[in-house]
């Protein structure tokens, strides 16, 4: 499928056509991986387009552009301003955005201090990340023979572009082994997530998912569904699985902001529940979708509208 453009990108300080945001082939980012990003989703509401956590995702960009030297002269407000304006300028009702911070061309070399940070922000219509149909159907998951990296090598709680080659070697797997979505181990053979998704599983009313400590990105969705689940009275927790827990887990679902909320019906072709999406699951769908889509007031400060 190719991908759909819109009229502008916002680059390094200004609104810039789309065919003309390029970028030179000796970007150090290209060619080492130093650079970060997000993704965001804005909803078509009956008030117009609403971005779903803007300024927890775009604090999240900040945190991982200075654990990667990168300096970025805006404030938190100015870059969330930058987010919405890019949104309304495309005119579009709904949208993934992708906030990137990268080193750009004028220096070569493994050191990336010298080469200048470059910033932008694109938008653009984008169905569910694991196809629409995956959303009430579910998916089937399988266990990568990939592991996680270590979080004092390539520590999965900065969301840095080079990190997502363990995630692309994942998910190519799971694709040719016919999986909708790998399930990824960390070195201590601890369940960390998925290739781009965080992960839950259901036993009873108890909803459970990895800690940060066991190698995971700590997702905005993952915690908004945590926040959900104890809004509606299911005990939470956020403690170590191993493998095993997941083929008697009663429910098992995986959440992101490419995602969303999907449920997953087997894993290494094991049944899960009884292989359809389970009440829990499509209760927390329900709850998120209804925020985020502008049908609840609940949580108002999750959402930012584009005017």
């Amino acid at each position: 499928m190719a991908q759909p453009t819109v009229e502008f990108i916002w680059k390094n300080g200004e609104l810039v056509e789309w065919e003309k945001a390029t970028t030179h082939v000796l970007t150090h980012a290209l060619h080492y991986g130093s650079g970060v990003f997000e993704g965001i989703r804005a909803y078509a509401t009956d008030r117009g387009p609403a971005i779903f956590r803007l300024r927890e995702h775009m604090q999240r960009l900040l945190n991982s552009s200075r654990m990667l030297y990168m300096d970025i002269p805006y404030t938190l407000d100015e870059i969330c301003q930058v987010v919405v304006d890019t949104v309304a300028a495309n005119k579009v009702d709904s949208c993934y955005i992708r906030p990137l911070v990268y080193r750009g061309y004028g220096s070569m070399g493994v050191d990336p201090l010298a080469a200048p940070v470059d910033i932008i922000v694109a938008c653009w219509p984008w169905d569910t990340y694991l196809g629409a149909e995956a959303i009430e159907a579910g998916i089937s998951v399988g266990t990568s023979s990939w592991r996680q990296r270590s979080i004092n090598a390539l520590p999965p709680g900065i969301k840095a572009t080079g990190n997502y080659v363990n995630s692309g070697f994942a998910r190519v797997e799971a694709t040719r082994n016919g999986y909708g979505e790998a399930v990824i181990l960390n070195e201590a053979g601890q369940v960390c997530e998925g290739s781009g998704d965080n992960l839950f599983v259901v036993y009873g009313t108890t909803v459970v998912t990895p800690p940060v400590s066991d190698g995971i990105l700590p997702g905005i969705t993952r915690a908004s569904i945590l926040e959900l689940a104890r809004d509606l009275g299911y005990d939470t927790q956020e403690r170590s699985l191993a493998r095993t827990e997941l083929y008697t887990a009663d429910e098992f679902f995986l959440t992101g902001t490419a995602a969303e909320v999907v449920p997953v019906t087997a894993v290494d072709g094991i049944t899960v529940g009884n292989g359809r999406a389970g009440d829990v699951t499509k209760a927390l769908q329900k709850a998120f979708f209804d925020i985020v889509e502008g049908r609840s007031d609940a949580h108002g400060d999750w959402i930012t509208y584009v005017r």
